[in-house]
């Protein structure tokens, strides 16, 4: 938000070399978000497939009645991959590694609740 902020203020007072300045300071800064968002839509779906591999495909009756608690799961697994980016500062290893981790066990934790195991 703060940066947003400072965007915003830094167009308006365009005149000003010291704006120019921080214009181009913004334009370096690289952003983390995509490969974390990326990244945690993935171990979505791979969490998601994990069931099927292990239950077969009787889990499919079950998540026709249980789906918006896992539909719910997709836009956090995806704000999971892109918090775990910007902490890590955008090195790869460690995202995929705790991005895969925290999705796939909160993925599991929920499968496990819904399923009474």
């Amino acid at each position: 938000m703060q940066a947003l902020l400072h965007r915003i203020v830094s167009r308006i007072r365009i005149d000003s070399p010291a704006a120019v300045a921080d214009q181009t300071s913004d334009a370096e800064d690289p952003s983390h978000s995509f490969f974390g968002g990326c990244s945690g839509f993935v171990f979505y779906w791979l969490a998601f497939t994990i069931p099927f591999l292990i239950f077969g495909s009787n889990t499919l009756f079950f998540l026709l009645y249980t789906w918006p608690f896992f539909l719910a799961l997709m836009p956090v697994a995806v704000l999971i991959g892109i918090a775990f980016c910007m902490l890590f500062r955008g090195n790869w290893w460690q995202t995929l590694l705790a991005t895969g981790v925290v999705v796939i066990g909160m993925f599991w934790t929920v499968f496990s609740f819904l399923s009474g195991w």
